[in-house]
């Protein structure tokens, strides 16, 4: 790789990983997986924990880029990413700015139904406007307004944690007393039956495409935790199963969601097709997890792409960002 500076010598490169998040484990994983791909192409790479001990090593010995393994709230709310900017170092993934908002799930679907983009009907309430207004009487106008059946996830957080689906109105108080664990805004959604699939959308300076999307089907019905990151809990189909126009449908949705909420590089997006092949964005996730059972190094591997060598094209991308 040349780099910007001129020299034919490969990038010093940080991956951050682990964090305080519920998704700490998983981070681990992730980082140690790219680490690895990383290495592999003959990057010099080192995996560092975002801890105390951080700042005071990208002052003394700063990177020429890092590499976001952090999932949650972390290595997805864009503080972090505010921070390497103002230490100045690039990094692969979008802005801080745009971090902020996909991170969002509310104000993420706002700006997705402001471009036209199908997601299905939501509120965003509070834990403190739940309380004050009466749990009972709320839940009753928000059963009246989107019907049943709901799905429960909180406003900000990822990997299922704290998210539900409810089919009776007397299941609604205990899944939003499980959301509330997880953050302090629960986000209601109307569910939409159908089939789950994933998007991811890589960069690699030609412009944003769209990879194979990866075909979600949980063994118990449910795409949770345990069935995210459990091996044999959930099966992939890569390509997703659909036909050649609701595949091109899919990949076109994704494709304008992530150029909606200005993404950059890489980027994860979820979506149901639903019974008349409809899709619908659910959220877009800008730190897509990393790990041996994760779907964008399925799709990567879907695409015929290397995942090793498209991690180094990002981090071209990144460096010659920063020397910008």
């Amino acid at each position: 790789m040349i780099n910007p500076m001129g020299t034919s010598s490969e990038p010093h490169v940080l991956v951050l990983a682990g964090g305080l998040s519920y998704e700490r484990d998983v981070s681990l994983r992730s980082g140690r997986r790219v680490l690895d791909a990383l290495r592999a192409t003959g990057i010099s790479a080192e995996l560092r924990d975002a801890d105390v001990t951080l700042l005071p090593t990208l002052r003394e010995d700063p990177p020429d880029a890092a590499v976001i393994a952090l999932h949650g709230a972390t290595g997805e709310d864009g503080s972090l990413r505010g921070v390497l900017d103002l230490c100045g170092i690039p990094y692969v993934g979008c802005t801080a700015a745009a971090s902020r908002l996909a991170w969002d799930k509310p104000s993420a679907k706002s700006m997705l139904r402001e471009n036209s983009i199908r997601t299905p009907d939501w509120v965003a309430l509070p834990h403190d406007r739940f309380s004050e207004l009466g749990a009972v009487a709320v839940l009753e106008r928000i059963e009246d307004r989107l019907g049943l059946p709901l799905m429960v996830k909180p406003a900000q957080g990822g990997s299922g944690l704290g998210a539900s689906v409810v089919r009776d109105s007397t299941a609604l108080p205990a899944a939003m007393v499980s959301c509330f664990a997880y953050d302090s805004t629960a986000l209601v959604e109307k569910y939409v039956a159908g089939t789950s699939v994933a998007v991811s959308v890589l960069d690699l300076g030609e412009g944003p495409f769209a990879l194979p999307a990866v075909e979600i089907v949980p063994r118990n019905g449910v795409y949770d935790y345990a069935a995210r990151y459990t091996a044999g809990l959930t099966t992939w189909h890569t390509p997703a199963r659909h036909p050649a126009p609701v595949a091109e449908n899919v990949a076109s949705m994704a494709l304008a969601a992530y150029k909606a909420l200005g993404l950059q590089d890489l980027s994860r997006v979820d979506l149901i097709v639903d019974a008349d092949e409809v899709p619908h964005v659910l959220g877009v996730n800008v730190s897509p997890g990393m790990t041996e059972t994760s779907l964008l190094p399925l799709a990567i591997q879907a695409g015929g792409l290397d995942f090793g060598r498209v991690l180094e094209q990002l981090v071209g991308a990144a460096v010659t960002r920063g020397a910008r």
